[in-house]
């Protein structure tokens, strides 16, 4: 009998500006390091650089490679691409100025399920986009899974771009690349402002950024740690009576984008309190899966809820 089950074709996607390093990162894993180990497999590539695929040889070791514009990126095009190379993986080098929605919008072969998006990003020029290329910028940031600092050198500022992106993409991997290629594997650890040893973590007004950040990345070191912070109410529609977001106004990769940034708080009577209220919280930290980013992240069991004083700088930064 017929196996009536439509297999998962896995896709990856690669996103970022042209000479980002994408085609580089590309040759690099399906050459270099035999990532299809024969199987066949279809690349897509929506714009060309300066570096070149070999195409002769990429045929040679079933890898089959397709231009495609703003026009045959449509069903009909990806479904005849499927079915002339009936390939068991795809791989999608994203042209970095079109909108992310134009792919995912459209309905694509089935079995075709994107399993890793990563975002590349020359270190050397992301100030630049980042001051005039804002949105499309950030929604590539906001869609990886792993973003790649390539070019990176004693300038970079690479502790200031990791904050800044983990308040806007939680699950995302960061890696730093310096100009050979070579991940630097040690990142810089946050040197916490507030003594995380104690029996009780006080955080001021302006640690909360760092306590952030930390706390997404190590959730295990912070799990049944008391903490004491200020912070505004936020309450979201879908959250259950007995729950809300404790959290403040955070800056992100510029000065024109800011984003509410907590975690979850288990509160008995938290359906007394009201939106952008400003409180003091007592509780434990423990940990759950969080969907969005898949993974395990920190939640606050609320011990007490205290009205308070706004701080006196609504925004928090990462520094």
């Amino acid at each position: 009998m017929r196996n009536s089950q439509v297999k998962e074709i896995p896709v990856y996607m690669f996103l970022g500006f042209l000479e980002s390093g994408k085609t580089t990162f590309a040759n690099e894993t399906l050459i270099d390091r035999d990532f299809t180990e024969g199987e066949p497999t279809l690349l897509l590539v929506c714009e060309e650089g300066i570096e070149e695929y070999d195409e002769e040889y990429l045929k040679s070791q079933n890898i089959f490679l397709e231009y495609i514009d703003e026009e045959t990126l449509n069903t009909e095009h990806l479904l005849d691409l499927q079915d002339k190379y009936n390939p068991t993986r795809v791989m999608i080098e994203y042209n970095g100025t079109w909108k992310i929605d134009k792919l995912f919008g459209i309905r694509v072969p089935k079995g075709w399920t994107i399993v890793q998006v990563i975002s590349f990003v020359d270190a050397s020029t992301f100030d630049v986009y980042i001051a005039n290329m804002k949105q499309m910028m950030m929604e590539q940031l906001a869609t990886a899974d792993m973003i790649i600092f390539n070019r990176c050198d004693e300038n970079t500022r690479r502790a200031e771009y990791r904050r800044s992106i983990k308040a806007i993409n939680r699950r995302a991997q960061i890696i730093f690349e310096n100009k050979d290629g070579l991940a630097e594997i040690n990142d810089e650890e946050l040197d916490l402002p507030y003594d995380i040893t104690k029996d009780v973590i006080e955080l001021e007004d302006d640690d909360f950024g760092i306590f952030y950040i930390d706390a997404c990345d190590n959730p295990d070191k912070y799990v049944g740690k008391k903490i004491v912070f200020k912070a505004m109410v936020h309450k979201p529609k879908e959250y259950k009576a007995d729950e809300f977001v404790p959290g403040r106004f955070a800056m992100t990769c510029c000065a024109d984008d800011i984003a509410f940034i907590g975690f979850k708080c288990y509160f008995k009577q938290a359906k007394v309190l009201s939106d952008r209220q400003w409180v003091m919280v007592t509780g434990t930290i423990d940990k759950e899966y969080y969907p969005e980013f898949e993974g395990d992240g920190p939640v606050i069991k609320a011990l007490k809820v205290d009205t308070a004083k706004p701080a006196e700088e609504e925004i928090v930064y990462f520094n």
